[in-house]
C-alpha cells in the first residue's frame, strides 16, 4: 500500500511514521527543502521532531502532486486554515475510490465551516463516500514513541470507516469507528479553545480545582454546540470528546495549553505566536467558535471570555473574575 500524507507538522509526521512502521510506503509532503533533505537523508524531521528517528519507509517531497497522485490512501493533516487552498490544488489529480483521512482540527474563519464541510464543499461528490476524520487524545511525540493510544475514526460511510480503522490499527494505536462526523469534528475543534482557558488558569497560578472546573464546563459548551449541529451526545464522552479535552487541557505538550499558560504569565499573544514553529489551532478556532455561538444563539461563557482575551485585549485575571461572578445556573446541558 502506498500512502500520501499532506502536512509535515508534528502530527502529520507522527501519523506517517505510524503507517510506515506498519510496513506501508509513506510519502510526506513538506514545504521546505531542508525538511525534505533531513527526512530523506537522516530520517529526522528537523523542524518539528528533531529528537526522533523516523522509519525508512517514510520519505518526503516538496512536490504535492507526486505525494498525492496514484496513492492507495491519502492522509490530510495541514492546519485547518490552509485546507481549502490545498484541496483546490489537488482535486484535479486526487485519486478516486481510495480512503481520504483528515486529521486537521478547527473551524474555518469567515465561513464557519467544520473541516468535514470544507472537504464536502471543495471536493466533487464522487469523493464524499471515501472521506473520514481522525481525532482523539494523541500527542504526536507519544505516537512516535509507541505509547499506547486510542483515537476515533468518523465517517458517514461505514465501509470507509472500517477500512481506515483497520489500516491505522496497530500494536500501540487502537481505533474506534463512529458515524458521528459532526460530533468528532466539534469535539476536536472546540477542545483547543477550552485548553487555552485551562492554560491561562495554570499560568495565573490557580490550582487543579480551577482546571477541573474549566474542563467540566468546557465539555458542557462543546456538547451544547454539538447538539445544535446534530451530533450524538455520547460522542462527547468518547476519545474525541472528553478524552481529547482532558489531554489538551492537562498535557504539557499541548500547544494550545502552552499559549494560554504564557498569556497567564503576562506575555502578549503576538510574542507567543512569533516564537512558535507550529500552529496552535485554538487561536483561530476561538474566533470562529465565538461567531458560530452568536449565530446559533448559544451561550458559551468560556469561549466568549477567551475570545475577548485574544481579540479584544481583555486581561486574563478579569476573564477568570467574570466567569466566577456569572449568574448562578442549574446543572445540565440545555441548548
Amino acid at each position: 500500500m502506498k500512502i500520501g500524507v499532506i502536512g509535515s507538522g508534528s502530527f502529520g509526521t507522527a501519523l506517517g511514521s505510524l503507517l510506515a512502521d506498519k510496513g506501508y510506503d509513506v510519502a510526506l509532503w513538506c514545504r521546505n527543502d531542508s525538511q525534505v533533505e533531513s527526512i530523506n537523508r537522516d530520517h529526522i524531521n528537523n523542524k518539528h521532531l528533531p529528537n526522533f528517528v523516523l522509519p525508512e519507509k517514510l520519505t518526503a517531497s516538496k512536490d504535492l502532486r507526486s505525494v498525492v497522485e496514484g496513492k492507495d490512501m491519502i492522509v490530510s493533516s495541514p492546519p485547518s486554515h490552509a485546507l481549502t487552498e490545498i484541496l483546490r490544488e489537488i482535486k484535479g489529480y486526487l485519486p478516486e475510490k481510495v480512503p481520504i483521512v483528515s486529521a486537521s482540527k478547527g473551524i474555518e474563519n469567515g465561513t464557519l465551516r467544520l473541516v468535514s464541510e470544507i472537504f464536502e464543499s471543495e471536493l466533487p461528490g464522487k469523493y464524499h463516500a471515501y472521506l473520514s476524520y481522525l481525532s482523539g487524545p494523541s500527542f504526536a511525540k507519544e505516537i512516535i514513541q509507541k505509547v499506547p493510544t486510542i483515537v476515533s475514526i468518523a465517517s458517514k460511510n461505514e465501509a470507509t470507516a472500517r477500512k481506515v480503522q483497520e489500516i491505522f490499527s496497530f500494536l500501540y494505536f487502537r481505533t474506534y469507528w463512529t458515524p458521528d462526523v459532526v460530533g468528532v469534528e466539534v469535539g476536536g475543534s472546540l477542545k483547543n479553545v477550552i485548553a487555552l482557558a485551562a492554560g491561562v488558569s495554570d499560568g495565573l497560578g490557580f490550582g487543579q480545582n480551577t482546571r477541573a472546573a474549566l474542563i467540566t464546563r468546557g465539555l458542557n459548551e462543546i456538547t451544547k454546540i454539538g447538539l445544535k449541529l446534530g451530533a450524538d451526545p455520547m460522542t462527547f464522552l468518547g476519545p474525541s470528546g472528553m478524552g481529547d479535552l482532558i489531554l489538551t487541557c492537562c498535557g504539557e505538550q499541548s500547544r494550545n495549553r502552552t499559549v494560554g499558560f504564557r498569556l497567564g504569565q503576562g506575555e502578549t499573544l503576538e510574542q507567543i505566536l512569533a516564537s512558535m514553529n507550529e500552529v496552535a489551532e485554538g487561536v483561530k478556532t476561538t474566533k470562529s467558535a465565538y461567531e458560530l455561538s452568536q449565530k446559533l444563539g448559544i451561550e458559551m461563557a468560556i469561549t466568549n471570555e477567551v475570545y475577548k482575551m485574544l481579540y479584544e485585549g481583555k486581561n486574563p485575571k478579569e476573564v477568570v473574575k467574570d466567569l466566577m461572578k456569572r449568574d448562578l445556573k442549574r446543572e445540565g446541558v440545555s441548548v
